[in-house]
């Protein structure tokens, strides 16, 4: 009998050290950092955002620094529980959703570019990478040298005006024509009447001459300047003051005393009857 409780009591402790066994050891489990879709495409002009996981299966508690292996000019950020973070502390067994945002820079070409992103702990690196698809994407800016559009023109004149035409997409544009709004009477040239293309970053100043006809009302008039093509359209609204010609001035002022002497003479020779 005493050999058969023996024998049970040699079995439950058998039982008791492989669940401390087996529990210690999912405990313990695998740290790592995975990425649900590390595949992402977007333009220069939208983040790319990754959902990730972080998993601490190492038996103690950790401290992980989050970084990220970027081409120049890019910026990642990383958030846990909605929190902007650059590193968590983590216990054993724990696990925790992360956000990863990546913008690029304005210049990037179209491509495909990858992301080393690490977790690193004083004894340990997490590695996942990343990859980001950029697609190609149309912009364009139309200003002036200075960024002001307001000027001032004397009616019966023509005025000069230079405008910067730049391409802030990360695709050339083609077939970039000019086109102008302007008030009832007025018209616009413009040289070169058109572009044939502009590559992204680059820029091109065009002469836009504005003609305003005779006798136009002093005062605060508007002009649309538009460049297009069929991928892409900018416009700048143009503030144009006319002020009266010098040579009308004078002949206003002649006007008034001509009739001031005619009414003085009226009374002269009228006014004793």
């Amino acid at each position: 009998m005493s050999a058969y409780f023996y024998s049970m009591r040699i079995c439950m402790l058998a039982c008791l050290l492989f669940v401390i066994a087996s529990t210690t050891s999912a405990q313990k489990g695998k740290s790592a950092l995975t990425v649900r879709l590390i595949n992402l495409e977007s333009t220069t002009k939208d983040p790319f955002r990754y959902n990730a996981t972080l998993s601490n299966g190492s038996g103690q508690t950790k401290v992980y620094e989050l970084h990220a292996q970027l081409p120049e000019g890019w910026n990642a950020s990383f958030r846990a529980e909605g929190s902007l973070v650059a590193g968590l502390r983590m216990d054993s067994g724990r696990t925790q959703d992360l956000s990863i945002e990546i913008t690029t820079s304005p210049q990037t070409k179209p491509g495909k570019y990858t992301i080393p992103v690490t977790a690193v702990s004083y004894n340990d690196t997490l590695r996942a990478e990343l990859q980001a698809v950029v697609k190609g994407s149309y912009g364009l800016e139309l200003t002036t040298p200075t960024g002001r559009l307001s000027d001032d023109v004397t009616e019966g004149r023509k005025k000069q005006i230079t405008l910067t035409i730049r391409n802030t997409g990360s695709l050339p544009l083609n077939s970039l024509e000019l086109q102008t709004q302007a008030p009832t009477g007025w018209s616009a040239t413009f040289e070169p009447s058109s572009i044939q293309r502009l590559d992204p970053g680059q820029s091109q100043d065009v002469t836009a001459t504005l003609s305003v006809p005779d006798k136009t009302i002093a005062g605060d008039y508007v002009t649309n300047f538009t460049a297009r093509n069929n991928d892409a359209t900018s416009t700048a609204t143009f503030r144009m003051t006319v002020k009266t010609s010098l040579l009308s001035g004078w002949i206003g002022v002649l006007v008034i005393l001509l009739s001031l002497g005619i009414i003085y003479y009226l009374i002269r020779k009228y006014g004793r009857r």
